[in-house]
Order: structure tokens, then sequence, then C-alpha cells
């Protein structure tokens, strides 16, 4: 066996590392407790058209409103909306779209403005004045995610 102080020592060390083991569980955890919940009854209705495609209907609409920040020359939150992969990808939060599941898809929470302000894409108040989407663009991409985001 080991001397008392040894002993004494390990117990106080091993303590220690299940304090801050538990400490960063509590820390990391917060962040995901915070988000709001999202009132999907205020996502506009996906659009009646059929066949959405991202390179016909969907990537123009990117190019106008979110490329800027999301785009080759700029990154934001590692998201890349200037292509079909980037945008399966998703970012650093995670994928930002599922196919087949607009209405959960974070994606749409952030362009419908519904949930966390702090997500609101395009920002309210953004560097390039670019305007929220219509209704009419979000439907579209909410038919283009629920036809299997192709």
């Amino acid at each position: 066996m080991f001397p008392a102080n040894n002993e004494d020592s390990m117990i106080s060390n091993l303590t220690s590392v299940c304090a801050l083991a538990a400490l960063s569980v509590f820390v990391l955890s917060a962040p995901a407790a915070e988000k709001k919940a999202v009132d999907v009854s205020k996502i506009p209705p996906p659009s009646d058209k059929t066949g959405v495609t991202y390179t016909t209907d969907i990537k123009p609409i990117f190019d106008h409103s979110c490329i800027n920040c999301h785009g080759v020359e700029k990154t934001k939150a590692k998201l890349r909306l200037d292509s079909l992969a980037g945008a399966l990808k998703g970012g650093e939060d995670g994928k930002v779209v599922i196919p087949g599941k607009s209405v959960e898809s974070m994606l749409v929470h952030n362009i419908a403005h519904v949930g966390d302000p702090d997500d609101y894409m395009p920002p309210p108040k953004n560097k390039a004045n670019i305007p929220p989407l219509t209704k009419e663009q979000i439907g579209l991409i909410r038919a283009w995610i629920d036809q299997g985001a192709k």
C-alpha cells in the first residue's frame, strides 16, 4: 500500500478530477438548455411547387441572401450554402437541413425568424442591408427540403 500522505493525495486528485468533470458537463450542456423553443406555427407553409431543386430554385435565393456570409470567401459558423453539398453538410452547429423534414430543419427556423433571435438569418441588422426572406422564398425552401433537398 501507499503511505497515508500519498493515498490522501490520490483521493484529493480523484475528487478534483470528478468535480472538474461534473462542472464541464454542466457548462457544456448549459447552452443547449438556453435555446428557445421554436413556434412552428409561425413558419410559412411549404410551396405547392413540385420538382424543386437546389440548382434551379434554391441557389438563386442563397446567392442573393446568404452567400455573403456562407460562401467561399466568408464561411460564418463553418456553414457553406453556395453548393448543395455544403448545405447538406451543415456547419459548426451540425446539420441545418433535414431532408424530408423542413419544419424540423434549423435552416428553416433561422430564415423564418422563429426561435432564438441570435440565430435569425439574414440577421435583422446586417451590414449589407439584406432583407429577410419573403414568405414565398421560405415556402420554396421548405418545399425543397420536404421533397428531399436535391
